[in-house]
């Protein structure tokens, strides 16, 4: 009975594991962590442990609910917990797109999350209306809201041990101002600079003390982003800086930037989107987060990155200690982090599983909405409605989507996902239009239009005011809508169905980018509002699906497989020649000596062996020509497998935390120190294999 029992069990936490495969999760299922944690925009992370308990507050800029807060008991798995409050109660249209006003990207931003004496605090700024504070006893809420007012933000929080508290705040000239112990407002007359301008300091500031002495963690975006650590003994200085990591962008360049002159400009206003430099870094590097310990004295650094048209998301990186400094990375290269490295030593490291912040998809059966789900500005309540196990949304004027109130939105999912949503327009009256869209600048749609008693399917894409419509006949009134993203290469397209099954794409493939007004990325969103300025009919939708193509990885690493080695940057394969190096060779050599396969030492690492029976191993300092070939397996190098996905990778040393790769431009042969992968992926560390 016993044994019955268990393997029921173990089937149950099987089926369970694989349900949790459908959405990206940074746990690799192996004791590994891949970034970035959610591929997702989690922008301005700022971390906090309480106990075992770690929590982690995001911006949501004109987004709600608004300041979003995950909970996580291992830093890698994260569950979506709460957020601080579910409307913007100031007494200004813009908060609510009234009237011609918008709070774009101009809403809250850049949180604090500190907890002191049983009770959790978040502060953080919003535009025009100072300084905001919410206290709750439990981090799930309710919380109460005090407005502090004041000219502080971006800022960071210290209860300091003599019952003073202080906030960190100011970008090149840093100030320092205590705040009143009933979060009433600042002590004005408090605040100083501590850090001056001409210091090659940032903003986004994070404020910690350790062992007595004051550690400052910034970022500055001039000329690249880099993040830096301040220290002194005293809160008020005099500070000394180092930086603690630039340069690591995982690979990934930035993402394409929208041009513009204005902010939510009327359909046909010039728009432009400028191709990125593929080998530049600018701020796509990781940068602006948290540091946090484990309760056995380890330390982790939580920091965003500029990740294509998503938006911001976020990474874990290890810090390792040197000369009293919080450096990223590990020992032998300081400075660069492992996109895959080995989960963090706490209690649920092995016992957590795997498992996405949000369930993406809702058949809109509940009372509520997901908790995934955010309105673009304030909603209004008597104009939506969850009736019938659908989503209602009642038309209102608006002369675009992106001044349409009640759009109902959800982050983007990357890397790929297919967004799919079930609309019903039996109710649409005459100016009405609906459907499925892109928030962004520039937007872009589609969905039904209604003029008089004819029903169109249209598509709309702002960046060229490019409009393509489809006469469309609906004998049961329902049109299914799909979102095609592919959020790594910055493409899209829409497509529709009229049973459900067989799907037309609509419009072009599009370009996706990023942008300064809104500050979020790519946002999927559900949509109604009536083009001839008065309320009209509703639409319904239902069944919202997103699936994540490439959300399962356990294959990622090709066990079992032999397969050949191509260098991303030459394009040629990694060669173990006869005379005992790793080269290249010509693209049509096939030989036993260009052939490879993995083995498994647990825990994502693998040891390199050619298919002629030698292995790969590195001798001296891992200069060029130091990677060489033995038969003896004792000898073997011991990697950390670097996943980025479609069969590319990077080998990193478990000697010495650098990287295998070979110069495209000096004719040396391969050598074990790379620091890691530039932008464009073709400075010879990145690597893809093939059967």
């Amino acid at each position: 009975m016993k044994k019955t029992v268990l393997i029921i069990a173990l089937l149950i936490s099987a089926i369970g594991a694989f349900a949790q495969t459908k959405s990206w999760t940074a746990d690799n299922g192996n004791g590994t962590f891949t970034n970035p944690l959610m591929y997702d925009e989690f922008s301005d992370p700022d971390i906090l442990r309480v106990g075992d308990d770690y929590y982690l507050v995001g911006t949501t800029m004109h987004t709600v609910p608004g300041l979003v807060i995950l909970h996580s008991r291992d830093l890698v798995n994260w569950e979506n917990v709460a957020y601080c409050f579910d409307r913007f109660d100031f007494d200004d249209d813009a908060f609510s797109l009234k009237n011609g006003k918008e709070i774009y990207g101009q809403g809250i931003w850049a949180p604090c999350i500190r907890y002191h004496d049983g009770k959790f605090y978040i502060y953080s700024n919003v535009n025009g209306k100072g300084l905001q504070c919410f206290v709750s006893d439990k981090i799930e809420g309710p919380w109460k809201h005090i407005n502090m007012n004041g000219r502080i933000y971006d800022l960071s929080v210290l209860f300091d041990d003599d019952g003073k508290i202080y906030a960190i705040h100011g970008y090149g000239e840093v100030k320092c101002t205590e705040l009143k112990p009933d979060m009433s407002g600042p002590i004005e007359e408090t605040e100083r600079v501590i850090i001056p301008e001409g210091s090659a300091v940032g903003e986004g500031h994070h404020i910690y003390k350790i062992d007595g002495m004051y550690y400052l963690i910034s970022t500055d975006y001039v000329p690249n982003g880099r993040t830096l650590c301040s220290r002194s003994k005293n809160i008020w200085g005099p500070y000394e800086t180092c930086v603690i990591t630039a340069d690591e962008t995982f690979g990934y360049h930035a993402s394409p930037m929208t041009e513009i002159k204005g902010r939510i400009m009327p359909d046909g206003y010039p728009v432009s989107i400028t191709p990125p430099d593929p080998d530049k870094v600018r701020a796509s590097n990781i940068h602006q987060g948290g540091i946090v310990s484990t309760p056995d004295g380890q330390w982790w650094a939580l920091l965003m990155m500029d990740f294509h048209s998503l938006g911001r998301t976020v990474t874990l990186a290890p810090i390792t200690w040197k000369d009293g400094w919080p450096m990223l990375g590990l020992e032998g290269n300081l400075g660069r982090s492992p996109r895959t490295w080995l989960k963090p030593n706490t209690p649920y490291r092995d016992t957590e599983v795997p498992h996405a912040p949000y369930e993406r998809s809702d058949n809109f059966d509940g009372k509520t909405l997901a908790r995934v789900w955010q309105w673009n500005h304030n909603p209004d309540d008597k104009m939506w409605s969850l009736t019938g196990g659908k989503l209602r949304l009642r038309t209102m004027p608006a002369d675009q989507l992106m001044w349409a109130r009640n759009t109902l939105t959800q982050r983007a999912i990357g890397p790929e996902s297919i967004t799919t949503v079930e609309l019903d327009v039996k109710n649409l009256k005459d100016g009405d239009v609906c459907g499925l869209g892109n928030i962004n600048v520039p937007c872009s749609w589609a969905g039904i239009v209604k003029d008089g008693k004819t029903l169109t399917l249209r598509w709309f894409e702002q960046l060229d005011n490019d409009t393509i419509d489809t006469p469309v006949v609906l004998p049961d009134n329902r049109i299914w809508l799909r979102f095609v993203g592919d959020f790594d290469n910055d493409k899209g397209h829409y497509a529709y169905s009229l049973d459900g099954k067989e799907f037309h794409q609509l419009g072009r493939e599009m370009t996706l980018s990023y942008q300064l007004i809104t500050f979020q990325g790519a946002r999927l969103s559900l949509f109604a509002f009536n083009k001839l300025g008065k309320n009209g009919g509703y639409a319904e939708f239902d069944n919202f699906t997103v699936e994540e193509p490439k959300a399962d990885r356990t294959g990622y690493i090709p066990f079992g497989k032999t397969f050949r080695i191509i260098n991303v940057a030459t394009g040629l394969p990694m060669h173990a020649t006869p005379h005992g190096l790793m080269y290249d060779t010509a693209a049509d050599n096939d030989s036993p000596q260009t052939r490879f396969r993995v083995i498994d030492r647990g825990n994502g690492k693998v040891i390199l062996q050619c298919a002629d029976g030698r292995y790969v191993f590195s001798s001296g300092f891992g200069l060029p020509g130091d990677v060489r070939l033995t038969n003896d397996i004792n000898l073997a190098e011991e990697f950390m497998w670097q996943d980025y996905l479609n069969r590319e990778f990077m080998l990193m040393s478990m000697r010495n935390h650098r990287y295998i790769g070979k110069s495209p431009t000096t004719g040396s042969p391969y050598s074990m120190d790379y620091t890691g992968a530039d932008p464009a992926r073709r400075n010879g560390a990145v690597l893809r294999w093939e059967e």
